[in-house]
C-alpha cells in the first residue's frame, strides 16, 4: 500500500472520529430537538448513524464519477488504472476501522459480533484493491450500495424521535428506501454478474491468482444472498405500513432489517 493511500486511511479514522464527538453533536442538537432529550446509548448510536450517511455520501457519490467518467478503469475492470477507486476504497477502510473502535468502546450497548466480522472481512477483501490495484471496476460497482445507507439512517433517526409510523415523511422515506436500495442492491446484480463472467477464462482473470479470485467471488455471494433477505424484509415492512398492517412484529422486523443494513449495505464490502 502506498503512503498516499496509508494517509487518506489515516486521515479519514481521524476525521469520522472527529465528526462523531464534535460535529454530530452539534449540528444534531441544531436541526433536531429532540436529540438532547435521547438517553447516552441513543445518543451514541445516533452520532454513529449520522456519520454512516455522511461516509456513505460521499462515498457513492464518488463512486457514481467513476462508473460515468473513468473510462480507463471501465475499459479494463480488472487491471485497469485504479487511481480514483483506491482513494475512495481508503476512505471506506477508514470508516471501517474508526466504526470497529467504535464498536470495542461502546461493547455493551452497540457490539455485534456479526458486524465485526463483516467489517474484518471487508478490510481484507478491499487490501486486494489497496495493495495490488486490483478489481477496480468491481469494487467500486459494489461500493455503490452506499447510497442506500442514508435512507436506512433516517429511519432510525425517525424512530429514535418517536415520529408515528403513520407519519407522511416516515412513510416518504420508507417508499425511497425500498426503491434505492432496490436500484443499487438488487435491480444491479444482472449486469454485475454478467461483467464478472466476462472476466472468467481472461489473461486478466489468471493473473489475479486464487487468492484474489476465490475472496472476489465468494464475498459477492454472500453479499447478494444478504441484499436478496434484506430487500425481502424491507419490501414487507414497507407494504406492511403503507396500508396500514404494522404491528409489533413487522416493528421488530424492520428494525432489524435496519440495524443490520446500517453496517452492510454500507453495505461496505460490496
Amino acid at each position: 500500500m502506498e503512503t498516499r493511500e496509508l494517509s487518506v486511511v489515516a486521515g479519514s479514522f481521524v476525521g469520522f472520529q472527529l465528526f462523531f464527538s464534535v460535529a454530530s453533536p452539534r449540528l444534531s442538537s441544531a436541526f433536531a430537538p429532540g436529540y438532547g432529550r435521547l438517553p447516552p446509548a441513543k445518543l451514541t448510536e445516533w452520532n454513529s448513524r449520522l456519520v454512516s450517511t455522511v461516509h456513505a455520501l460521499i462515498v457513492g457519490l464518488f463512486c457514481l464519477y467513476i462508473l460515468w467518467f473513468d473510462d480507463v478503469v471501465n475499459a479494463n475492470p480488472v487491471w485497469g488504472d485504479p487511481y480514483l477507486v483506491k482513494l475512495n476504497v481508503a476512505i471506506t477502510c477508514g470508516y471501517l476501522l474508526y466504526d470497529l473502535v467504535l464498536l470495542a468502546c461502546n461493547w455493551s450497548t452497540m457490539g455485534d459480533s456479526f458486524f465485526v466480522c463483516h467489517h474484518l472481512a471487508a478490510l481484507y477483501a478491499y487490501g486486494y484493491v489497496l495493495t495490488r490495484g486490483v478489481l477496480p471496476y468491481f469494487a467500486n460497482f459494489r461500493l455503490i450500495s452506499e447510497l442506500s445507507t442514508p435512507f436506512v439512517n433516517q429511519r432510525w433517526f425517525f424512530e429514535a424521535l418517536k415520529y408515528p409510523r403513520s407519519h407522511r415523511l416516515v412513510v416518504l422515506n420508507g417508499v425511497a428506501m425500498s426503491l434505492v436500495f432496490f436500484l443499487v442492491r438488487i435491480a444491479v446484480m444482472p449486469s454485475y454478474w454478467a461483467s464478472v463472467f466476462a472476466t472468467f477464462g481472461t489473461p486478466e482473470f489468471d493473473r489475479l491468482g486464487l487468492g484474489a479470485q476465490v475472496a472476489w467471488i465468494t464475498s459477492c455471494i454472500a453479499l447478494d444472498i444478504l441484499n436478496t433477505i434484506w430487500m425481502y424484509k424491507i419490501t414487507r415492512g414497507c407494504y406492511k405500513v403503507l396500508t396500514g398492517r404494522g404491528g409489533r412484529k413487522a416493528k421488530e422486523g424492520a428494525e432489524a432489517s435496519s440495524s443490520s443494513d446500517k453496517k452492510h449495505v454500507n453495505n461496505h464490502t460490496d
